[in-house]
């Protein structure tokens, strides 16, 4: 197929995307072989592709469309379509760029799952507290949620990193990047009482003894022992949504976001990426943060 074509451009185009787009390999080879289907089509059509107009690569879309193939497939070959005449523009090889009105497939956001605030408090109170662990569980079932932490954050959440007086507690997300979260006076209640009803008195393992949740073994938590948690105490309370330990990170935005609260503190608060790299936000005090929790979020209104 490709002798019908001018090899010397496709190999330029390799280069290209070798070099100048430092791809992965995966990505690499995704768009030589979306780009081998198109041209295949211009063959079979007679249409030559430095002379291709809109309507014939709406065309070839809509074939991918009947033949069913999905729309993030569909989305990632226009990526390609438009990376392949970009480069024909870049080498002077064709003067107008018939991709320039391509729309891709609007692909729709799966929206993520968020417990009520009595979801959550039934969660809560399905802990069982006559356990040993009884109590260690409930303060992270309302660390998570009253902190917004990802699981990774939970687990390597620090003892001193908690700042009692303040009320607030510092916490180590994506990238080693560091950002200080507000901690309701629920939370840090529940956390005491974990100290003293269990975790005082377990042995700790060395080089354990800063992590505040620690299991029977004095060791810290897994990931996977959080999620099992996660879905054994969601399963006990009835909850029939599918959830994981990230579910009660997006339940305290939300709540956050339908209180009034401010979407750049609350993006503040997550320690989303887009927050701490783009220069727009400005940084915000963690009084204000803290202001905005007390306000906003259900644990913290009397």
């Amino acid at each position: 197929m490709e002798n019908k074509y001018n090899n010397s451009i496709l190999e330029q185009y390799r280069a290209y995307l070798l070099l100048e787009k430092s791809f992965s390999p995966n990505t690499f080879d995704a768009y030589l072989q979306d780009l081998n289907k198109l041209l295949g089509y211009f063959s079979d059509k007679k249409i030559d592709y430095c002379h291709v107009k809109l309507s014939d690569l709406q065309d070839f879309l809509l074939i991918l469309a009947d033949i069913g193939v999905h729309e993030r497939s569909q989305a990632r070959i226009i990526s390609g379509i438009k990376s392949f005449y970009k480069f024909l523009m870049l080498e002077n090889i064709i003067n107008d760029d018939p991709t320039e009105l391509l729309e891709s497939p609007k692909l729709g956001k799966k929206l993520p799952q968020v417990l009520s605030l009595d979801e959550i408090n039934n969660i809560l109170n399905v802990i069982d507290l006559s356990l040993p662990e009884g109590q260690r569980n409930r303060a992270i079932i309302e660390t998570l949620y009253s902190c917004g932490l990802r699981v990774s954050e939970l687990i390597n959440l620090k003892s001193s990193n908690i700042f009692w007086e303040e009320e607030y507690i510092k916490v180590e997300g994506k990238g080693n990047k560091q950002r200080l979260v507000p901690i309701s006076k629920t939370a840090m209640k529940e956390i005491k009482s974990y100290f003293i009803d269990e975790r005082n008195s377990l042995d700790i393992k060395k080089g354990n003894e800063d992590f505040v949740f620690l299991n029977r073994r004095g060791a810290k938590l897994s990931r996977q022992m959080i999620f099992i948690m996660v879905n054994k105490f969601a399963a006990d309370a009835g909850v029939v949504k599918n959830i994981s330990p990230h579910t009660f990170r997006h339940s305290f935005a939300t709540h956050l976001l339908e209180g009034g609260a401010n979407l750049r503190v609350i993006q503040e608060l997550l320690g989303h990426e887009s927050i701490l790299t783009t220069e727009i936000y400005t940084h915000l005090d963690i009084s204000y943060l803290r202001e905005a929790i007390i306000s906003y979020h259900p644990r913290n209104k009397k």
